[in-house]
């Protein structure tokens, strides 16, 4: 059973009200609280850590998987670690996400590492957003790790969204990619008070005609700092691109570290980075509307990040 603020955490993080159809695995506390499997998707407790292993058969179309985790007990640190195995020629989709209510004095903090094995021509949509509340003096941590090893031919597209309530984060991501694989990442950051966030992203691009492509979208408001880093390995005729959008704010501090790489004559890579402030006459055109100056960059900042 969860209580009204777990149930209003998994609705934040995943737009749950109710248990999922198809497959899921529910973790509130630590424990697991929810699970479910289907004809075609396993889901197996790891027996050497704390985790999940979940089996999607090949050929499986038009199923999905959810895995949130919600935490709603001060000073808790909970780790876990998930393993993906994609059966060749699957399209599922899969979502993710954690919500930390916090109101004590102690840090909550979850770190999840999931490791994607995606097979030969599989399809796979990955959707994870952070999310956390509480007024309590004890911060939210949150350090998501994604591992992704692509086969020949698949596709992963990932939605990770970090827009509200987090104090520190590190999100780590490594991929390595195989001949024809496609991998798109797409990353929305809003830190606020003084909060820290770390985007970290390296893609090996090792198969001829694989592609990769990242692009980061971030607000820093108020004396929040961010760090963006990008790393892109051109090691075969390949397609890389990597992009970072900051919007920066009152006394915040936004770094953007992009990093290209190539080792084949045949590697196209591009990266691009801006940091700026909000433009005047956005602002200006805004209030001639009828919107004071806040609710003007309100406007602003919510378009930018959707």
């Amino acid at each position: 059973m969860m209580d009204a603020i777990q149930k209003s955490l998994l609705h934040e993080v995943a737009e749950l009200d109710a248990l999922p159809v198809g497959a899921y695995n529910i973790r509130a506390n630590g424990k697991s609280a929810a699970r479910n499997t289907t004809a075609n998707i396993d889901i197996e407790t790891k027996l050497d850590k704390p985790g999940i292993d979940i089996f999607i058969h090949p050929g499986t179309k038009k199923e999905s998987v959810h895995i949130p985790v919600v935490l709603s007990e001060s000073g808790l640190k909970d780790m876990v670690y998930n393993d993906f195995y994609i059966g060749a020629g699957s399209d599922v989709v899969i979502i993710a996400g954690c919500g930390i209510h916090n109101c004590g004095t102690g840090d909550s903090q979850h770190d999840g590492i999931h490791t994607f094995h995606v097979g030969q021509n599989a399809k796979v949509r990955y959707v994870e957003k952070h999310y956390g509340e509480g007024d309590g003096r004890g911060k939210r941590v949150m350090n998501p790790t994604t591992i992704v090893y692509l086969e020949e031919g698949a596709q992963l597209e990932m939605e990770m969204t970090q827009i509200s309530g987090i104090d520190d984060t590190l999100r780590k991501t490594s991929a390595k990619l195989k001949a024809g694989s496609s991998l798109v990442i797409r990353e929305k950051v809003m830190t606020t008070g003084e909060q820290k966030a770390v985007s970290d992203i390296t893609a090996d691009l090792d198969g001829e005609g694989c592609s990769c492509n990242v692009v980061s979208r971030t607000v820093a408001k108020d004396k929040s700092t961010q760090h963006f880093i990008s790393v892109l390995n051109g090691n075969a005729a390949c397609a890389g691109h990597t992009e970072c959008d900051s919007i920066i704010m009152d006394d915040a501090r936004v770094l953007a570290s992009p990093q290209l790489s190539a080792s084949c004559v045949d590697a196209s890579l591009i990266h691009e980075a801006a940091i700026g402030k909000i433009a005047g006459e956005q602002l200006i055109k805004l209030m001639t509307l009828g919107l004071n100056e806040k609710e003007a960059e309100e406007q602003i900042v919510n378009g930018f990040l959707k």
